[in-house]
């Protein structure tokens, strides 16, 4: 038997494709700021699976602003140990 529901990395795939136009709108500089988003987001996708959720997005921008929070606590450690 399969799944009823589709995996959090399909659900995530579509939402990407779902913001395409959005990328594609912005300025070509942020692109690639756009693009990193999403691979925090898929960074943490076995951990967001088991939420079982159909609110892809809720789990995707947790999964970024944990994934930013890990860059500014790497940043402050480096930023401390050069005092």
């Amino acid at each position: 038997m399969g799944r009823s529901n589709p995996t959090h990395r399909d659900s995530l795939r579509w939402l990407e494709e779902r913001w395409g136009d959005y990328r594609r709108a912005l300025r070509h500089r942020d692109q690639a700021h756009f693009d990193r988003l999403w691979e925090h987001a898929a960074a943490h996708a076995d951990a967001a699976g088991y939420q079982n959720t159909e609110r892809t997005l809720d789990l995707a921008l947790v999964s970024i602003v944990l994934a930013q929070e890990r860059r500014i606590a790497a940043l402050e450690a480096e930023l401390e140990g050069d005092s």
